[in-house]
């Protein structure tokens, strides 16, 4: 469920997450620090990061630079599914790497091999409830797989982050992840979507704003979480820039819509 202003979700937990944050896949070494503080400084309170990218100490570098309160910033970060039988030394090197006591929430990157792994579960549960992170969920995972490990441990993850943009729109997978209480994070939006598609040239218009800018605001207005990325300060202030519109309910079906057709 969504407040209000639709700019933040409450996770199983308790809570709050920002529905728009800012990813860092591919944001390289020193680049990240900068990038992440530009990110910072446009008002962006959500970083998503991971192991795997190889950027933590910079993106922790980056927000103890902004001079923001820790607890201002929500920060998600990835363990490896390689990593699996060496997640607390996986969460402690994250958490010294970012310069934090703890994360907001951490991910199970990839189902480890395709399978759920219940017992990689179990310790992310261990970690929680030492506090080192507030929130636990995966990533890439199917709803048989999170069944799996609802079924083997009676914890359900707070969010499922998987590619998501219109076109990959699916009512089925949304209801499933809304009936678990599963908060649905979409990455790559941008990437995973076709800018010039008619609809969305029509609905930017008719709001005087990009196709890009409709796609991330039918996330927010969905309540799904996403991660938009760039290194441009340029598109990184027109992916924030989504609250002085909302779209219709009519221009949300019509963008639903682009999912079916292929």
């Amino acid at each position: 469920m969504t407040n209000e202003d639709d700019r933040t979700v409450e996770l199983r937990t308790g809570g709050k997450m920002p529905l728009l944050g800012f990813g860092t896949f591919r944001v390289d070494g020193r680049n990240a620090r900068e990038v992440v503080r530009t990110a910072l400084d446009i008002g962006y309170r959500h970083i998503d990061t991971a192991t795997g990218y190889s950027n933590e100490e910079y993106v922790g570098a980056a927000i103890r630079d902004s001079g923001i309160d820790r607890r201002e910033i929500f920060i998600t970060t990835k363990c490896p599914p390689e990593n699996a039988r060496q997640e607390r030394e996986t969460i402690e090197a994250s958490l010294r790497a970012l310069g934090t006591d703890y994360v907001d929430l951490w991910l199970i990157h990839w189902p480890p091999n395709g399978e759920a792994r219940p017992d990689m579960w179990k310790a992310f549960m261990d970690v929680a409830n030492e506090g080192k992170t507030a929130a636990i969920g995966v990533s890439n995972y199917s709803t048989g797989q999170i069944d799996e490990l609802v079924s083997a441990t009676g914890v359900t993850p707070a969010v499922n982050q998987i590619p998501w943009s219109p076109a990959l729109y699916d009512e089925r997978r949304v209801a499933e992840m809304a009936e678990r209480g599963v908060v649905l994070e979409g990455y790559s939006p941008l990437k995973r979507s076709r800018l010039n598609s008619p609809v969305l040239v029509e609905v930017a218009g008719a709001h005087g704003v990009t196709p890009a800018q409709v796609v991330l605001r039918w996330h927010l207005d969905h309540g799904f979480v996403v991660i938009p990325k760039s290194v441009h300060r340029e598109r990184m202030e027109e992916n924030f820039d989504l609250y002085s519109f909302q779209l219709s309910d009519e221009e949300i079906a019509k963008i639903d819509d682009l999912g079916h057709l292929g």
